[in-house]
């Protein structure tokens, strides 16, 4: 392993005491970290700019791996990949032993291991399985021998559901910059577009204004249909985009609805119902509130709509990941346990909330918004465009 020169070791630029907390309660010894998201997060916002946007080269791929030694921050190693030498030359990183020599994910693994034997004794090791290459996961299995490996996603997860105040500002640039391409590309609309030319209006939009482009899905007309084609726009038409633009790692990922003309009495009911349903969603968030009650709130409405058949509604968090803790509800489309539906939010969490209505006549009408929690409320980002917005 390479070793930083001998100065006062850094402080990490994240609660250590919590995570050591939270690894304790897994009985986990040593964490490996090797998600792109949590290695960001545990260097405190570093992301290789090399490999921000594909993972992949020659006959293996990038692999950032980052060893933590629960109750010794000081033990901690961070293995990159032998480009990252010129980062480590601008003191990009505080871990005290950093190893920028690597070519492959089994190699970053390699050093890993050799950097866990020399920890002395230790049990359960953690790693992300499913950030964990299977070429990779062999070598830290045979190297270790007879420790246990397990699990460590949960605990990592539950680290990052308190967002800091740096973070909190990114998802807030992320949602208001998302909107913003929004609205513009909207203003850019016109009969006769087809939708992968709004996409690409819409990616012209988000990386103009700073966010790297993740995905749009997005409707147009009476189509439920969500993808990108060459369907094009008629003078009437609803549009929705839904989008998620990135920036410095974090989601912004909102959705606004749009149309050709102006909306009729049904269409201006239709998204005033979903936005009934959005902002009593709203009112139960706040620290100390069980994460149940949001959902609780929005059951009565959906459930006296004369629409509930076609209406869908979803609250999750938000951050580095999409859907991440808190997590709400175990029936949402991405399978989790509901953990926080009866635990208490807490301060600076950030959650998603959306509702959609797949109108089997008018088409697809959503809101979605991005709120953080506070003491007393919650405090929403990018909260721009509600309505319908004219093309």
């Amino acid at each position: 392993m390479q070793e930083v020169s001998q100065e006062a070791v850094r402080p990490a630029p994240f609660d250590t005491e919590r995570l050591d907390a939270l690894l304790g309660e897994e009985d986990i010894d040593v964490l490996v970290a090797t998600s792109k998201h949590n290695v960001q997060y545990l260097l405190g916002g570093y992301r290789f700019f090399f490999f921000d946007y594909m993972d992949a080269i020659g006959v293996s791929r990038y692999l950032p791996v980052l060893v933590y030694h629960r109750g010794h921050p000081d033990h901690t190693a961070y293995i990159g990949y032998r480009l990252e030498v010129y980062e480590k030359q601008l003191g990009r990183f505080w871990p005290s032993v950093v190893d920028t020599s690597t070519g492959s994910s089994t190699a970053a693994v390699g050093r890993a291991v050799e950097h866990i034997r020399g920890l002395g004794p230790v049990g359960k090791v953690g790693v992300e399985m499913s950030f964990l290459p299977w070429d990779a996961a062999k070598v830290l299995q045979d190297g270790l021998g007879n420790r246990e490996i397990v699990n460590a996603h949960f605990p990592l997860e539950r680290l990052r559901a308190r967002k800091s105040k740096a973070e909190l500002a990114h998802l807030r640039e992320a949602s208001e910059r998302v909107v913003a391409s929004m609205l513009a590309t909207f203003q850019d609309c016109a009969p006769g577009m087809s939708k992968h030319e709004i996409v690409a209006r819409l990616r012209r939009e988000e990386v103009g204004r700073g966010l790297t482009f993740e995905y749009c899905l997005l409707t147009a007309g009476t189509s439920l249909n969500r993808a990108p084609s060459d369907q094009r726009l008629e003078r009437g038409d609803i549009v929705s985009l839904d989008s998620g633009g990135n920036y410095l790692g974090y989601i912004g990922d909102l959705c606004r609805m749009g149309i050709l003309g102006e909306p009729d009495a049904e269409l201006v009911d239709l998204l005033g119902s979903i936005d009934e349903i959005q902002q009593a969603a709203r009112r139960p968030i706040r620290a100390g509130a069980m994460g149940g009650e949001i959902y609780a709130h929005t059951h009565e409405l959906l459930q006296a709509s004369p629409h509930r058949a076609h209406l869908e509604f979803v609250a999750h968090g938000m951050g580095l990941v999409s859907h991440e803790a808190p997590r709400l509800t175990s029936s949402g489309p991405v399978p989790y346990g509901a953990h926080d539906e009866a635990r208490p939010l807490e301060s600076d969490m950030v959650i998603s909330i959306e509702t959609t209505m797949a109108h089997p006549k008018r088409g697809f009408i959503k809101i979605e918004d991005t709120v953080a929690v506070t003491d007393d409320g919650c405090e929403a980002f990018g909260d721009q465009g509600r309505g319908w917005n004219r093309i």
